[in-house]
């Protein structure tokens, strides 16, 4: 898989992306809003079994008291926990479709280096053109494309794209199925 000007390539499909409010950057910081750049991962897989069929053998299901640290100065920094937590952390199972389906990346994953930026996630968007929090995010139906045939281990390239000037938001254009 490969994010490019026109969006992510992968499996033969050119799918719509949005990415971070920062833009792209080869310098994350915990909280700028940026997605990487570079090589990563996909580390694993999380859905919602009250909402969704597991996509793969190998995703696990969302709990109501399943949470994720993004609290730099905290041992759990950008690993799953469980509530109650009391440092920072966002919420894996929420209201909205968002983290429906979430594919997780290795960026500063598992081992993870303070102030590096927590979880990078593919994860639904909330609707085009409007931009994530770093993440890369996609319509549903394409998401859950993507998450039935992802592997465990599978690159994202995520490449600098000089002059990368989105357009509506951070949104990179792919096809409009």
């Amino acid at each position: 898989m490969r994010l490019t000007p026109r969006g992510l390539c992968a499996f033969g499909r050119l799918l719509p992306v949005e990415v971070g409010r920062g833009g792209l950057s080869t310098d994350k910081r915990e909280g700028d809003g940026a997605t990487p750049v570079g090589l990563l991962h996909i580390a694993g897989m999380l859905y919602r079994p009250d909402r969704i069929a597991p996509p793969q053998p190998w995703a696990q299901s969302i709990g109501p008291r399943d949470l994720w640290c993004d609290a730099p100065d905290h041992p759990a920094y950008n690993l799953p926990v469980k509530a109650a937590f009391p440092a920072s952390h966002e919420a894996l199972r929420r209201a909205d479709p968002l983290y429906d389906i979430v594919l997780l990346t290795d960026w500063n994953f598992p081992h993870a280096v303070a102030g590096k930026g927590s979880a990078i996630f593919l994860h639904q968007r909330r609707r085009q053109g409007f931009p994530t929090a770093g993440c890369l995010a996609f319509r549903r139906d394409h998401l859950i494309w993507l998450a039935g045939r992802v592997s465990l281990g599978e690159p994202l390239l995520i490449p600098p794209l000089a002059g990368f000037a989105p357009r509506g938001g951070n949104t990179v254009a792919g096809d409009k199925a």
